[in-house]
């Protein structure tokens, strides 16, 4: 069902655009996680507030879901042993049933090289040296809905595993709107600090507002706790390439929902709590276990102004790019009309934009 009167119209990808002035994209984060800005905008007109005012804002019985993925170093450089410098995004380590030889060894990826190699090339990884680093098998397409994937194994040092190579010889794989190099601060702060599980090529940014503190002070006002993990993609900062809503072709990505998240959830539910997302990547995963019924599995759900909400009450989340997914996410949950003049009050107000930016608390729209 729709979920405002304004969202039963029909939207064009372009309703979704807004001009944002290039010094309020994020390149760094704030000095404190938890000293960023938080928009409180669950009316109208919207609360400037500091994120560490969190706690406050919420209800002793309040459910807080957060996505625990931990970012990886996936980001590579290389070379063709024919020639030819390469950069290789390693997008997903695959399961030892999804590899062609059952090989733990298998990546998928995007790779950036003038000339795709022929299946079986050998490629050397991690720097332009091939006295150093490891080599890696081109395999081929992986079988994406968009055929922008492909295949490789990788050929570390016996019994080292793709993460420990991607720690080892990696790069941050910070967003493309990010202009620089990734550094050891990058490491630290690109990454939430109850990050848990490898796998993860963007931070669900919403959750990197979270500190220590933050963290004790829901404990105070008996805020519960629990977890979800989605490995966010590199499609999540994709184009969306058409004007049409409807002819846009979303990217999968892994998650899994343990069963004392699900009991959480109910019992948040018996006691008249409210489920609170940290994320973009947290809402996608509880709306689609609502739908599929499955904890674990891969999700392609594409939300959009009309969809019908079944977990989420509240959102907390960062500010999103122009006509892209999760613009529309936001716009689904909050309404059209709202979101867009948060926009406008957070870019008057000069609030940061972005992976590095400032978050707002959302309601949901009627």
């Amino acid at each position: 069902m729709p979920s405002s009167a304004s969202d039963a119209r029909t939207f064009r990808v372009a309703d979704f655009d807004f001009s944002l002035p290039d010094e309020l994209i994020a390149q760094h984060p704030a000095a404190e996680r938890s000293a960023s800005r938080l928009l409180d905008g669950r009316t109208l007109p919207p609360a400037d507030r500091i994120f560490r005012d969190l706690p406050d804002l919420l209800t002793a019985g309040d459910l807080l879901v957060f996505n625990d993925t931990q970012v990886v170093k996936a980001r590579l450089f290389g070379e063709k042993y024919s020639g030819g410098k390469l950069e290789l995004l390693i997008e997903r380590v695959l399961l030892p049933h999804e590899a062609l030889d059952g090989s733990p060894q298998e990546v998928v990826g995007h790779l950036r090289v003038s000339k795709k190699p022929l299946p079986g090339g050998l490629l050397h990884m991690a720097g332009g040296s091939q006295g150093s680093g490891f080599d890696a098998v081109f395999l081929g397409r992986w079988p994406d809905e968009r055929g922008q994937l492909f295949r490789l194994r990788l050929q570390g040092p016996a019994g080292e595993t793709p993460y420990e190579l991607m720690a080892r010889h990696g790069h941050v794989p910070l967003p493309p709107y990010i202009t620089h190099t990734d550094d050891a601060d990058d490491e630290r702060r690109y990454q939430t600090v109850f990050a848990r599980v490898p796998g993860a090529v963007a931070a669900p940014t919403a959750a990197l507002h979270f500190d220590e503190g933050v963290l004790a002070a829901l404990e105070v006002h008996d805020v519960q706790r629990a977890n979800v993990t989605l490995h966010v993609g590199a499609g999540t900062f994709a184009p969306m390439k058409t004007e049409r809503i409807e002819e846009h072709v979303m990217h999968h990505e892994r998650y899994a929902i343990p069963p004392e998240t699900v009991q959480a959830i109910a019992d948040c539910r018996a006691r008249g709590g409210r489920v609170v997302a940290v994320g973009t990547t947290t809402v996608r995963t509880l709306e689609t276990w609502a739908r599929t019924g499955e904890t674990t599995g891969d999700t392609n759900i594409f939300i959009t102004p009309g969809f019908d909400f079944r977990v989420v009450d509240l959102l907390v989340t960062n500010f999103h790019l122009p006509k892209s997914t999760l613009m529309m996410l936001v716009s689904a949950f909050a309404g059209y009309e709202t979101v867009m003049a948060l926009y406008r009050h957070a870019i008057a107000q000069r609030y940061r934009f972005f992976s590095y930016g400032d978050a707002m608390l959302l309601g949901r729209s009627a």
